[in-house]
């Protein structure tokens, strides 16, 4: 999952991106509402974590922009002002949640998970694909009834995946989806990466599931015409 923290007290947005990072998320971090707004178009992001009182654009008014454009991803506020009247205003502008600093980070991740559960409904928390299952939820791989051990980038890596099981991603797009926008690794990373997860999906298998579109990208999918594994 790909979170965007929005939160101008560089400490806290720090320890908020290394709390989020060390539960298995994807995130990326800015520090005003003006430069939020230019992250968005850029990835799909499943929750955002947004403070009110920031420079150039508060956290109000980009949450009402994000709703006059029909962006449906889950906003949990974190702030300071916890009078009454400030968490109805927010929840009314159409926040999913509000948390009063100081909180704890483990009742963070918590309403993240709630939250974010909601918005997931209405899709699939289960993936199944010929005798390989992903619980995304549980953030599990199994194939053929033998769990998988996956590093957190590597089930990232594996959830956009199978989440678009069929689809060519090229490598553009899982870029996107796996690393933030900070990220200056080598161009061959994703190359790394897929070699890695190739190598537990589908060693020792017939069924290749992991296949590479020479010149476009990688696919998951249960057979093996048009690419190679």
């Amino acid at each position: 999952m790909r979170v965007l923290v929005v939160e101008d007290a560089r400490d806290m947005n720090r320890l908020i991106e290394k709390t989020l990072k060390k539960a298995g998320y994807s995130v990326d971090c800015c520090f005003d509402g003006e430069e939020a707004l230019s992250y968005l178009p850029g990835a799909e992001y499943d929750a955002i974590l947004l403070d009110v009182m920031m420079p150039k654009l508060d956290g109000y008014t980009l949450l009402e922009r994000l709703r006059d454009r029909d962006m449906a991803v889950p906003v949990m506020f974190l702030t300071a002002k916890d009078a009454v009247d400030d968490r109805v205003k927010g929840l009314d502008l159409g926040a999913d949640d509000y948390l009063v600093k100081p909180f704890s980070f483990d009742e963070l991740l918590a309403r993240i998970r709630a939250m974010t559960r909601k918005r997931t409904e209405n899709r699939k928390n289960q993936f199944f694909l010929a005798d390989l299952t992903v619980d995304i939820e549980r953030r599990t791989a199994f194939r053929a009834g033998k769990e998988i051990t996956l590093l957190p980038k590597e089930f990232s890596l594996l959830e956009c995946m199978i989440r678009n099981q069929g689809v060519v991603l090229s490598r553009e797009q899982l870029e996107n989806q796996i690393w933030n926008y900070e990220f200056s690794g080598s161009s061959n990373n994703i190359d790394v990466y897929i070699s890695r997860l190739r190598k537990k999906i589908d060693s020792g298998y017939p069924l290749k599931l992991l296949h590479t579109i020479r010149g476009v990208g990688w696919v998951l999918k249960a057979d093996e015409a048009g690419g190679t594994s």
